[in-house]
């Protein structure tokens, strides 16, 4: 299959960026004849969209966190692929049946907050559910009795691939079921996933997919359902270079959803050994946005040599994300990387203040005769 020519041609051109709120995606679940399921704590909609008659029952779900639409895009891709009346499309709408909540936080959508608007992680609600979205999503798995489930979200910049300097663009789980991170039927299925869908992501983005944390925590959803005995796969969208729009990584997270699915059809889905899920690189907080080098500074009375670095924050501003980098760290920055490094070769650092980098300040300095605006060479 020629995955990039599959996503170009069913591409959701109408929303992009990383502000994508019910607003944007409403117009398009118009189309499908979704079903409300139930309402956010503000009275948002929350959109359930089920598609196919097939036994291998899938159920996708994201935008948990709000402030996460990658994945969300990549969605609605997959979703015009099965509504194209393709041979693909009639393949899979006859083999599979798709159960997909989009946007299960439309609160945390619309303020850009990882939270929902009573300020709950919805991913640590999975015992209490003490929230009207958690209720809901609990609600559609119980009756929907999917045989897999896909936790859709993003990652931060700070994530690279094991101790090497690749960002990890994509990162998957198979989360534990028990504190001992025991291995059972249930996390091997979604290992076997897994592992097929990163032997088709290494053609496109070779060592830039990362294998997350399996820390046992049953508040979280994806380890709940693991419990319950259904094989259960995060995704992460992760960095991909100079793309924080995560327009780059969105076709990333369709090409691994596109080939996790086609996957089903290979009659060894169990077979593969969990070994091959290990050798996947763990992922590793290790990245800045930028890393200034060699900068000259005087301190106390002393010229001295320093390195730091500085991080993009994500601030809403009149509907659209604005990236603003903040010094977030002045020397002890071994096994760390920059996505942009800096060498200032020896030039002196100098700002419109006291000529001294400090924690929390706006990026915006010289370097020598380099002029630093918002992180980057200005």
């Amino acid at each position: 299959m020629n995955y990039l020519e599959v996503y170009k041609e069913y591409k959701e051109s109408s929303i992009s960026g990383r502000y994508i709120t019910l607003k944007h995606i409403e117009p398009l679940m118009e189309k499908y004849s979704p079903e409300v399921i139930g309402k956010s704590v503000l009275g948002k909609p929350i959109y359930k969209l089920q598609l196919g008659t097939g036994k291998i029952k899938i159920l996708m779900w994201s935008q948990m966190h709000g402030n996460e639409s990658t994945t969300t895009k990549a969605l609605f891709d997959f979703i015009n692929l099965l509504h194209s009346k393709s041979d693909l499309s009639k393949k899979l709408l006859k083999d599979f049946s798709f159960c997909m909540l989009p946007m299960l936080n439309p609160d945390g959508a619309e303020l850009y907050t990882r939270e929902n608007a009573n300020g709950i992680d919805l991913n640590r609600d999975a015992q209490n559910l003490s929230q009207p979205e958690s209720v809901l999503l609990r609600k559609t798995f119980t009756e929907f009795k999917p045989l897999y489930c896909y936790n859709l979200h993003d990652q931060r910049t700070i994530y690279g691939v094991g101790q090497t300097n690749n960002p990890a663009t994509v990162s998957f789980l198979a989360p534990a079921y028990n504190e001992n991170r025991d291995v059972n039927n249930v996390r091997v299925l979604a290992m076997s996933i897994i592992i097929a869908m990163n032997k088709v992501l290494q053609q496109f983005i070779p060592n830039q997919v990362g294998r997350f944390d399996d820390s046992f925590n049953l508040n979280c959803v994806g380890d709940t359902f693991q419990y319950l005995n259904v094989p259960t796969i995060l995704f992460e969208a992760g960095h991909y270079p100079y793309d924080y729009e995560r327009e780059i990584t969105r076709k990333y997270i369709f090409i691994a959803l596109v080939s996790g699915i086609q996957y089903f059809y290979e009659n060894d889905i169990v077979l593969n050994k969990n070994e091959d899920y290990l050798k996947i690189p763990q992922n590793n907080v290790d990245f800045y946005d930028f890393v200034y080098k060699n900068v000259k500074i005087n301190y106390d009375d002393n010229e001295k040599i320093i390195n730091f670095a500085a991080q993009f924050k994500e601030v809403l501003n009149k509907g659209k994300i604005s990236f603003e980098a903040e010094i977030v760290q002045i020397d002890n920055l071994e096994n760390h990387f920059g996505h942009v490094e800096i060498d200032a070769k020896g030039g002196t650092y100098h700002d419109d203040k006291d000529n001294f980098p400090k924690i929390d300040a706006k990026a915006n300095f010289s370097l020598g005769d380099i002029k630093i605006v918002n992180g980057n060479i200005g």
